[in-house]
């Protein structure tokens, strides 16, 4: 192996991970995907960390902050765009733990979070997911 492969990715490596797996969603999905901004940070903040109940920073690995679709009224003007979190840090962690594929791991909770936006269940973003 080599030894750039023991390296975590930087924040920047990230976002281009991120960018990646954005763009192997299901067509489905992707399809009805407007202005959402994609942010990676190496952990959530403290006041996500609270309004969340979190235990630890590590236990997010990502987050959907906006007003769902099912939620938007038409001509409603919206006061920012909406937003997903990912959470490097965290989602490196259970790289380490698990062993899966990093860039499978990233597309699984980029997926999640885009089914939160358009107000999906687990259950639905699951069977997106195993669709593809």
């Amino acid at each position: 192996m080599p030894e750039t492969a023991l390296i975590p990715p930087s924040l920047a490596e990230f976002e281009t991970l991120a960018q990646d797996a954005f763009e192997s969603i299901p067509p489905e999905l992707a399809k009805h995907v407007g202005e959402i901004v994609f942010r990676i940070e190496d952990f959530p903040d403290e006041e996500t960390e609270r309004e969340m109940g979190l235990e630890t920073p590590f236990d997010l690995l990502g987050l959907y902050r906006g007003v769902a679709l099912p939620f938007q009224g038409t001509g409603q003007m919206q006061a920012d765009l909406d937003m997903i979190f990912l959470y490097r840090r965290p989602i490196l962690d259970y790289w380490c733990e698990t062993g899966e594929d990093l860039a499978d791991i990233v597309r699984h909770v980029l997926i999640h979070e885009i089914g939160h936006h358009f107000g999906f269940s687990d259950a639905d973003m699951e069977r997106l997911e195993q669709s593809a």
